[in-house]
């Protein structure tokens, strides 16, 4: 066995790597940028490095710190995680030249299979089912709009060295094809420093399945099933299953065929997977359509229904296999015991579906029988810009698809996470949504079940309960003055302070305003305004509610209660006409923090409604900022290349009247 491991990596998957190695002996090296110098997995490991400031580039993303960090603590290997280096094969390269062990494939099939081109052409001498489309990463942009042509609408337009839907675009009349050649170039190039490109046909009614597998130095090529991970945004998985609800015996063999044959025709070793889109409207066909889609040469972030399914730990067998070990197990050994699902949880706004960031003030995850949370934050933690906002997974495990899909609905229930946005809430509408529970799923299931939605808003209850939390906090401020406190009162509007709360993310976005009564005894029994659902194994509080001040001494209140969390704002109990607010132009700011990728306007121009006029790059996603009317940009305020923070004014702009 492997003796010392350095993680290459952070956030949950460091965790997760680093409780398998003490379970098996083995020690374990995680390394930090100064970003995450306070975060649970530099505190969980043997030893810790850093290894840079906070940008992944110089940091996470540095080889040099990476493979100096392992010669220092004594490491005999790396594992890569997944994301950051996970599926470089330069650094795969790196590793072996240092004389350590790299966990996971050669570099050669790193490679290869990162290659989205080459990979789909060498699978089909294979016999491996593809999707048609055009496969010349060496066309030029006129070669793919005449190859786009021919091919015909719709179609996706695929970074070859792309993943987690970083430099795909989906094109359903050929008009939008120049205009998504040139965004997945540019995505791609910024993310990967390769704006190559591919043209594919868009499968019908599509569902996202893959196939598990493991290979050993030794000739044994294994499959563990499959996942299914057809609820996806922006081409990003959001939800995962294993095993499928519509795979039967018969397919389940042919995908698991068709995976161990890709595997074994590249040589491949360790944990990988093979994803696949299968036709959805071929399921009732006695043999169902299906095409290769893409290899991924490394741990999955959903591994976990596979763990929960098949009883294995991945992890364990990436390092047995690293170390020269034969795999313990033959096919028909692999068992599928009931089902398991998975949600991410991101730092995200759930209606806009943008990254947020924030200081975690309160975190509770829960446990129970057939739940498990794989999760990267602790109190304390703070969710910048610089990485991918997803936050860890909750997953659970039941002997049926109904009895996991109660018992993550349960977890959700009991998760509180305060000081930064989640989606929580969506997740839980996917769950609760009937065309789930019965299984009918499609890449497009939030575009058609889902578009559109928002949270209702907060019942009564909840909203005095918030109100009340802001009363007993200016009663402990320096301040407790309750006219200081509430600023202008509207006097003869019924008994009690009206304390005016914001609700940015239910239906409609809108305001409301509680009469509260101060004579009232405090928080009812069951609300735990101290906050206390904390990194402990106990449930969560019925609620739990918490105020939090900004620098500029306004308050905000971070209520969870049932599945819901929300943040409400104060504001003053009577609103007047906004000064701040334009009369002729309009101010248009970044919806989240991150970079400016792209001005594509100039100070004077006359733009059409939809134009974009400003791209800003964040967590590895690209968002457009277009005009939602014609109009004049009167004054420019950022460039490309500037760092922007959220709420920060990019541009003016004139309506045309």
């Amino acid at each position: 066995m492997l003796q010392r491991v350095l993680i290459a990596n952070r956030g949950e998957i460091a965790r997760r790597i680093v409780r398998t190695c003490r379970r098996l002996g083995v020690g374990t090296v995680t390394v930090y940028s100064d970003a995450d110098a306070g975060e649970p997995h530099v505190r969980e490991a043997d030893t810790a490095v850093r290894i840079g400031p906070g940008p992944a580039p110089r940091s996470y993303l540095d080889v040099d710190a990476l493979l100096q960090a392992a010669a220092r603590t004594g490491c005999d290997a790396v594992h890569p995680g997944y994301g950051f280096l996970a599926e470089d094969a330069g650094f795969a390269r790196a590793v072996g030249d240092a004389g350590l062990t790299f966990i996971g494939p050669t570099p050669e099939v790193i490679a290869l299979m990162g290659d989205k081109a080459a990979a789909k052409r060498r699978l089909a001498t294979a016999g491996v089912p593809v999707i048609d489309g055009e496969d010349d990463d060496r066309l030029d942009d006129a070669a793919l709009l005449a190859a786009g042509r021919r091919l015909g609408a719709p179609l996706v337009v695929k970074a070859v060295a792309g993943g987690g839907g970083t430099g795909m675009r989906v094109v359903h009349d050929l008009d939008e094809l120049a205009g998504a050649l040139t965004s997945a170039r540019r995505e791609a190039r910024g993310a990967f420093g390769d704006d190559r490109v591919i043209l594919e046909r868009l499968v019908a009614r599509p569902r996202h399945i893959e196939v598990q597998v493991l290979a050993d130095h030794h000739g044994t090529v294994l499959h563990l099933l499959e996942r299914e991970c057809s609820v996806q945004r922006r081409h990003q998985k959001l939800v995962e299953e294993a095993p499928s609800a519509v795979v039967d015996q018969r397919l389940r063999a042919r995908l698991g065929e068709a995976a161990v044959t890709a595997a074994a025709e590249v040589g491949y070793l360790g944990a990988g997977t093979l994803e696949f889109l299968v036709d959805g409207t071929t399921l009732d066909a006695e043999e169902p359509r299906f095409a290769f889609l893409e290899m991924n040469t490394r741990l999955q972030v959903e591994h976990p229904v596979t763990e929960l399914v098949t009883g294995l730990d991945l992890v364990e067998w990436q390092l047995r296999v690293a170390a020269g070990e034969r795999l313990a197990l033959t096919q028909d050994q692999v068992r599928c015991d009931g089902h398991a699902i998975e949600v991410r949880l991101y730092a995200e706004d759930p209606v806009a579906q943008l990254p947020q960031t924030g200081t975690v003030s309160t975190l509770h995850v829960p446990s129970g029988p057939g739940v498990r949370t794989d999760v990267g934050i602790g109190r304390g933690s703070t969710v910048s810009r610089h990485y991918d906002p997803m936050l860890g997974k909750l997953i659970a495990h039941g002997p049926d698809r109904a009895t996991a899909i109660a018992r993550l609905r349960g977890a959700l229930e009991a998760t509180v996470v305060h000081g930064v946005v989640t989606n929580t809430e969506l997740l839980d509408a996917v769950l609760g949504h009937p065309a789930f529970a019965a299984g009918e799923l499609t890449t497009a299931f939030l575009d058609e079940h889902l578009r559109g939605w928002r949270p209702p808003p907060l019942p009564d209850t909840a909203l005095t309960a918030a109100a009340r939390a802001l009363h007993d906090d200016g009663l402990r401020a320096a301040h407790p003055d309750p006219w200081a406190r509430l600023g202008a009162v509207r006097t003869g509007g019924g008994p009690g302070w009206p304390v005016t709360l914001r609700d940015r993310v239910a239906e409609p976005p809108a305001s409301r305003t509680v009469a509260l009564r101060t004579d009232r005894p405090p928080l009812a029994p069951d609300v735990d305004r101290s906050a206390a659902g904390a990194d402990d194994d106990r449930r969560a509080a019925a609620t739990v509610i918490e105020v939090q001040r900004g620098p500029d001494g306004t308050r905000r209140v971070w209520y969870s209660g049932g599945s819901v969390t929300r943040v409400l704002e104060e504001l003053p109990a009577v609103r007047h006409a906004d000064a701040a607010a334009p009369t002729a132009a309009a101010t248009f700011t970044s919806p989240m923090p991150g970079t400016v990728i792209g001005v594509e306007v100039e100070e004077g121009q006359e733009v059409a409604a939809g134009t974009v006029l400003v791209l800003v790059e964040a967590m590895k996603m690209e968002h457009p900022v277009r005009a939602p009317v014609a109009g004049v940009i009167a004054a420019l305020h950022v460039t490309a290349g500037q760092a922007v923070e959220a709420g920060e004014t990019l541009l003016t702009f004139d309506p045309s009247t």
